[in-house]
C-alpha cells in the first residue's frame, strides 16, 4: 500500500537513498531539510569563512535540493536554528561546563528532527517520517509496543542514537535501510544515478567542524558577552543571562591526583573529559602516563591517575526513556553500551525509586563518563536507555 511519506534528506548518500527507494515503490514522497546551525558563525578562519564541514552544512542542503530534483519530488528547507540552539546547542555548552561530556547527535535526533517532522509530517498528511538511519523499528503484538531494533549491518548500525524515541515516534518511523549494509546502499544510490552516491561519510558534530569543542565554547560565550579562562573577570552579560548561562567560563584549577595532591593547573575544565591522556602537561613522578579520571565542577578540579584508576562497575542513568517495555520493575540483565563505539557489555539493570537506574556491569568498564548515554539491550532489541550522572 502506498502513502505518503516525509524523508528527513541530511544531503547524503543515505537520506538520499531512502528517498529513491520510497519515491521507487510508488510512495508519495515529500523531501525536508532542515537548516539548523549557521556555518559562517564561531567556526570560521581567519578571513571570516566557514571550517569545511560535512555534516548539516550549505552543501549539504544543495546536495539534497539537487536528489530531490533528480527523483522530481517535492522538496522544502525549514529553518530550525533557534531551536536547534535552544535544544542541542546550548544544553552541550552547559554539560561541559559542569563538567560532563555530552552526547550532541542523541539530542539532534530526538528532540530536533523526530519530534520537530513527525508534526510537520501531520501538517502535510503524511503518515510517516523516513531516515537514513541504519535501525530497524517494528510493532510488537504480544506487548503492543513499538520496538526499536538493530541495523542488520552491526558496522554500521545507530539505533545507539535513537534510545530517546517515545513510542508516538517510533509509530511515525520508517527506517528502509535497517536491513541493508552501506555498501547495498550505494549501489542502490548508483543504480538511481544519484549525485550523493559517492559522497563521503559525515564524522565530526555538524556545529563543530574542526572538532575543538573547548574553542567553541569559548567563542560561544565569548559571542554572548562572557570572559574566557585566563582573561579578567567581568560582570555576567545580559546575554549570558538571557541563554541561561548565568556563570563565565570556568577559570584556571587546580589538576590533582585521586589522593589530592596537587601536580599543576588547567586553564578550564571544559578543555578536558574522562580517559583523556593527552594535552594534560602534567606527570605522576615515576614514569606512568596520567589520565583524566574525574572532573570537580565545584572545586574547578581537574582528577587524574593512572590507568587502573579508570574503570568502574556501576554508574547511575537518569532521564531514562524505555522502548520495549513501560517500566523497569525488577532487575534485569541486559548487555549496555557506554559510548557509540563502545562494546557491549553484560549488566545488570536495578530499579530505583526515583525512576533513575543503576547499572551493575560484571566486569569494569573503562571511562564511564558522566554526560553520555547509555543504552540497554538485549540482543538485537533496544530496552530503552539514559543519561550517566555519575559513577555509583
Amino acid at each position: 500500500m502506498t502513502e505518503r511519506i516525509a524523508v528527513a534528506m541530511s544531503g547524503g548518500v543515505d537520506s538520499s537513498t531512502v528517498a529513491a527507494l520510497l519515491a521507487e515503490q510508488g510512495h508519495d514522497i515529500i523531501g525536508f531539510s532542515m537548516q539548523l546551525w549557521n556555518q559562517r558563525r564561531i567556526n570560521v578562519d581567519a578571513d571570516g569563512n566557514p571550517l569545511p564541514s560535512r555534516c548539516c552544512s550549505l552543501d549539504d542542503l544543495y546536495d539534497a535540493r539537487a536528489v530531490a530534483e533528480a527523483l522530481g519530488i517535492p522538496f522544502y528547507v525549514l529553518n530550525f536554528e533557534d531551536d536547534f540552539e535552544t535544544r542541542v546547542v546550548r544544553p552541550f555548552v552547559v554539560s561541559y561546563l559542569n563538567g560532563n561530556t555530552p552526547s550532541p547527535c542523541v539530542a539532534c535526533n530526538s528532540r530536533m528532527k523526530f519530534d520537530t517532522l513527525v508534526a510537520l509530517a501531520r501538517d502535510v498528511g503524511a503518515a510517516k517520517v523516513a531516515t537514513g538511519h541504519y535501525a530497524r523499528v517494528q510493532f510488537n503484538t504480544t506487548t503492543g509496543r513499538w520496538e526499536l531494533r538493530k541495523g542488520r549491518d552491526a558496522r554500521k548500525d545507530q539505533s545507539y542514537f535513537l534510545f530517546e524515541l517515545t513510542q508516538e515516534q517510533l509509530a511515525s518511523a520508517l527506517f528502509p535501510l535497517g536491513e541493508l549494509s552501506k555498501a547495498e546502499t550505494r549501489a542502490i544510490a548508483r543504480r538511481h544515478g544519484l549525485p550523493t552516491a559517492e559522497k563521503a561519510e559525515s564524522q565530526e558534530i555538524c556545529f563543530i567542524p574542526d572538532g575543538n569543542y573547548a574553542r567553541f565554547i569559548e567563542r560561544y560565550l565569548a559571542e554572548a558577552g562572557g570572559t574566557v579562562a585566563g582573561e579578567p573577570q567581568s560582570p555576567v552579560a545580559p546575554r549570558l543571562v538571557q541563554l541561561g548561562l548565568r556563570r563565565n567560563l570556568p577559570q584556571p584549577g587546580e589538576i590533582v591526583t585521586t589522593d589530592g595532591r596537587v601536580l599543576g593547573r588547567h586553564n578550564g575544565i571544559h578543555r578536558y573529559t574522562i580517559g583523556q591522556r593527552r594535552g594534560l602537561g602534567v606527570t605522576a613522578g615515576d614514569g606512568r602516563p596520567l589520565y583524566v579520571v574525574g572532573l570537580d565542577a565545584a572545586r574547578g578540579q581537574v582528577i587524574v591517575g593512572p590507568e587502573e584508576a579508570l574503570p568502574g562497575k556501576t554508574l547511575i542513568a537518569t532521564r531514562v526513556n524505555w522502548i520495549a517495555l513501560p517500566e523497569l520493575t525488577a532487575p534485569r540483565r541486559c548487555a549496555a553500551r557506554i559510548r557509540y563505539r563502545h562494546e557491549e557489555a553484560p549488566a545488570t539493570l536495578h530499579p530505583l525509586p526515583d525512576g533513575n537506574v543503576q547499572v551493575v556491569f560484571d566486569t569494569p568498564q573503562k571511562a564511564i563518563t558522566p554526560g553520555q548515554a547509555v543504552v540497554f539491550y538485549d540482543g538485537e532489541l533496544v530496552l530503552g536507555g539514559g543519561w550517566i550522572t555519575a559513577q555509583d
